[in-house]
C-alpha cells in the first residue's frame, strides 16, 4: 500500500478548522442567540452598557490572573486581595489629611448652594423694590416688611459671595494629592503582598495553591482588622470611575453609554496583551508555563517570572477591588465574595489552560463577555412572561405559573449559571483533548 505524502497531511492540517480555539467564541455567540429569544430587549443599547459596566471589574482581575495561569500557577487570593486593597483605600481616605480634601469639596458645594440662594434672593429683592416703587400709599408696617426682605436678600448675597471668595484656591490640588495617596498606597501594599506570595512559592517549593490560600486568609483578616467591620467611603474619583460614563453615543434614537470603568479595563487588557505578545517577559511567561524545565535549560529565570506574574495579579486585583468599591460607592466586607471563582471561570471559559502555556488576553476577553452576558441574560429572563406569551392553552399556562420554579426563578439563577458554565467548559475540554490527539 502506498503511503500518503507528508505534504498532503500538512496541507490538510493547515485547512482543518481548529474547533478548540473557536469553541469560546462559538459559546459566546450561542448564548447571545439563546437570550435574544428568552430575554426582553436583550439586543439593546442598555444591555450593552450594563454588560460593559458589570464586566469591567472581572476583566481587570482576570487579566492579571491570566498571567498566573499561563505560568501553570494559581492565585486564590485575588478576591480577598481586591477586598483588602479597597478597605485600605477607604481607611486612608477617612484619615485627617484626606478629610481636609473632602472638607474643601464640601465648602465648594456649600458655596454653590449659596449661589443658588443668591439668585433667589436677587429675584425676591427686585420684586420687593418694584412693589415699593409701585405703591404710593403704603402703610409703615408694609414698608418695613419690604425693607426687611431687601436687607435679608442682600445679606444672603453677601454671604454667598464671601463663601466663594474664601474657598481655598488649592482645593483641587489638595483633593488630588489626597486621592492619589489613598489610591497609590493600596497598589503598593498589593504589590508587596504579591511579591511575598511569589517569593514564598518559588523558595519553599510548595504549590502556589497552598501559598495563595494562606495569603487569602491573611488578606481577609487584615481587611477585617483595618476596617473593624465598618463601612467606609471612597474618593469621589473612584465613584465617578465606577459609575459615570466616559462618553454617550446616540444611535437609532437611543443612547449608548461607555462606562469609564470599561475603558480602563480595555486599556489594562491592551497593555497586558502587548506585554504577553511583544515583550521578552511575555515570551518567558509562555515558556515557563509550557515546559518549566526546558525554560530553565534555555536560560529563563522561571522563579522571577512566577514572582512577577503573581505581583501583576495582585496589582490588577487591587485595581479591580477599588473600581468595584467606587461602583458601590463604599467599602464593606461583603464585597468581592465571588470574585475569585468568577475570574477563574472567565479565564478558563476563554480557553486559557489551567496547566499553563496556552491562552492569552484575547481569549480572556471572550471569557469575560461570555460570563457577563450569561449573568445579564439570566437576570433579564422572565419565565412567567414566556409562559404567558407561549402557544400553550390557558389552563396549562395557569398551572405552570403556579409552579415553584417559576415563582422562585430568582433562586434558580445561580444553578442555571453553573449548568451553562459546566456544559461550556466540558465541551471546550473535549475539543481541546481531541485537538491534541
Amino acid at each position: 500500500m502506498t503511503a500518503k505524502p507528508a505534504s498532503l497531511d500538512l496541507e490538510k492540517a493547515r485547512h482543518r478548522i481548529d474547533w478548540a480555539s473557536l469553541a469560546p467564541l462559538v459559546t459566546l455567540l450561542a448564548i447571545m442567540v439563546v437570550f435574544g429569544f428568552l430575554a426582553t430587549e436583550f439586543f439593546s443599547l442598555g444591555t450593552i452598557s450594563q454588560t460593559l459596566k458589570r464586566g469591567s471589574v472581572l476583566a481587570i482581575v482576570a487579566t492579571g490572573l491570566t498571567f498566573v495561569l499561563l505560568c501553570a500557577e494559581i492565585d486564590l487570593s485575588v478576591g480577598t486581595m481586591a477586598l483588602f486593597s479597597a478597605c485600605v483605600c477607604g481607611v486612608i481616605w477617612a484619615q485627617p489629611f484626606a478629610a481636609g480634601a473632602r472638607e474643601i469639596q464640601d465648602q465648594r458645594k456649600t458655596a454653590l448652594s449659596l449661589v443658588d440662594k443668591r439668585v433667589t434672593a436677587e429675584r425676591k429683592r427686585d420684586a420687593a423694590i418694584k412693589e415699593r416703587e409701585a405703591l404710593t400709599d403704603v402703610s409703615d408696617k408694609r414698608r418695613e416688611q419690604i425693607d426687611k426682605t431687601i436687607r435679608e436678600s442682600t445679606e444672603v448675597i453677601d454671604k454667598a459671595t464671601a463663601a466663594i471668595a474664601q474657598a481655598p484656591a488649592g482645593g483641587t490640588g489638595a483633593e488630588f494629592r489626597s486621592t492619589a495617596i489613598a489610591i497609590a498606597i493600596p497598589f503598593l501594599v498589593a504589590l508587596i503582598l504579591g511579591g511575598v506570595s511569589g517569593t514564598l512559592t518559588v523558595s519553599s517549593g510548595l504549590p502556589s495553591f497552598i501559598i495563595t490560600l494562606a495569603m487569602m486568609y491573611m488578606a481577609n483578616g487584615l481587611a477585617r482588622f483595618v476596617t473593624l467591620s465598618q463601612k467606609y467611603d471612597v474618593p469621589q474619583f473612584l465613584k465617578e470611575l465606577g459609575n459615570a460614563p466616559l462618553a454617550k453615543l446616540s444611535l437609532f434614537g437611543r443612547t449608548l453609554e461607555i462606562p469609564q470603568s470599561a475603558v480602563l479595563a480595555a486599556v489594562v487588557m491592551l497593555v497586558a496583551h502587548v506585554v504577553l505578545q511583544h515583550t521578552r517577559f511575555g515570551r518567558y511567561v509562555y515558556m515557563t508555563g509550557g515546559n518549566r524545565q526546558a525554560a530553565r535549560l534555555a536560560g529563563v529565570r522561571t522563579e522571577r517570572i512566577v514572582i512577577g506574574s503573581l505581583m501583576i495579579c495582585a496589582v490588577t486585583a487591587a485595581c479591580g477591588g477599588m473600581v468595584n468599591a467606587g461602583r458601590l460607592e463604599s467599602v464593606s466586607l461583603d464585597q468581592n465574595a465571588d470574585l475569585l471563582l468568577e475570574a477563574v471561570a472567565c479565564v478558563v471559559l476563554g480557553g486559557t489552560s489551567l496547566f499553563g502555556g496556552e491562552g492569552g488576553i484575547g481569549r480572556t476577553a471572550v471569557g469575560v463577555f461570555t460570563f457577563t452576558i450569561l449573568r445579564v441574560g439570566l437576570e433579564a429572563t422572565d419565565p412567567a412572561r414566556l409562559i404567558k406569551f407561549s402557544w400553550l392553552s390557558q389552563a396549562w399556562k395557569q398551572e405552570l405559573l403556579k409552579m415553584s420554579w417559576v415563582t422562585q426563578f430568582d433562586l434558580l439563577r445561580p444553578f442555571l449559571l453553573g449548568i451553562v458554565l459546566m456544559l461550556a467548559l466540558v465541551i471546550h475540554g473535549r475539543l481541546v483533548r481531541k485537538h491534541h490527539e
